[in-house]
């Protein structure tokens, strides 16, 4: 390679560098600037969750107050608070139904997308297509059937209604066959069956630590969603008994009352119910983590 070449070749390389360079500040910036965006409210909720009410509701701050245990007290003490709002119970309940939905929502989900990858049959292609269609139709459409069907069935008062139909999750079926596509070669299985593994077995044992990544991700958002949910739990819990109202419930009572007033209580209600929601997904996210570098290394 001449001199020249040489030159013209490190100059070009320079300008590449450089223009990477530019492009990753950029990008860097960026998330950083949507990761300010997004974690803000949060952080805001959380302070004011230590600060006095007057002082909230006569300026801004980013920095924690002093009346973290006063506000405690109100909340948990204060005999107004507990008719409406009591954190164990709503918790307890919050739990039990978001956590067997999501365990529901999760395996089935990955069960079905399973079953449409692996094996062909006539209708395949048919199915997912119904399947997606069903993901299009919004739940608040087929709610006054839903309560109807449950009035008859005798369900209502009841966590069955809030548990039993996340089985049927299209959106999840949807991201759990993508995943599979990309990620989950049929070889594996045909060497599973020539070794004489059965078909269930090699779903539980071979499918689903393949689809880590995947299911851990798709739990998080179902658990998100199931515990947030208020709209789904006020239709069905009808008699409104306080034993079996959700955390998202009480929290919506204590908003909408006009006797409550303490503004530093009230925030300390709604940064309880996120507690949760921060400790699954650090939990899960090490397995979402652990994926994309194992995707990440090609032999």
């Amino acid at each position: 390679m001449s001199k020249k070449m040489k030159e013209v070749y490190g100059q070009e390389k320079g300008s590449y560098t450089a223009a990477l360079r530019t492009k990753s500040m950029i990008l860097f910036v960026w998330f950083i600037i949507l990761t300010i965006i997004c974690l803000l409210p949060i952080y805001i909720l959380v302070i004011n969750a230590t600060r006095e009410s007057t002082a909230i509701a006569s300026s801004l701050s980013f920095f924690p107050g002093g009346s973290l245990g006063k506000n405690m007290d109100t909340l948990f003490h204060d005999v107004n608070y507990n008719t409406v709002y009591n954190v164990w119970i709503g918790y307890r309940n919050s739990l039990l139904i978001t956590g067997f939905s999501t365990i529901f929502t999760v395996f089935f989900s990955a069960m079905t997308a399973y079953g449409i990858h692996v094996y062909d049959f006539k209708i395949k292609e048919i199915s997912y297509t119904v399947i997606l269609l069903v993901m299009m139709v919004p739940v608040q459409v087929t709610s006054a059937g839903f309560v109807a069907f449950m009035l008859k069935l005798g369900l209502t008062d009841t966590y069955w209604p809030l548990i039993l139909p996340s089985i049927a999750a299209p959106s999840v079926v949807y991201f759990m066959r993508s995943y599979m596509k990309s990620s989950f070669p049929l070889d594996i299985v045909e060497a599973a069956r020539i070794d004489g593994c059965g078909e269930f077995r090699t779903f539980v044992s071979i499918a689903i630590p393949m689809m880590k990544p995947a299911i851990a991700v798709q739990a998080i958002f179902a658990f998100i969603a199931s515990w947030n949910n208020f709209y789904t739990p006020n239709m069905i819990l009808i008699s409104s008994k306080f034993e079996q109202k959700t955390l998202p419930m009480m929290a919506s009572a204590i908003q909408a009352s006009d006797k409550f007033t303490d503004y530093g209580a009230i925030y300390l209600a709604l940064a309880l119910g996120i507690v949760p929601i921060v400790i699954v997904y650090i939990a899960l996210s090490r397995f979402i983590i652990a994926g994309v570098a194992l995707g990440g290394v090609k032999e």
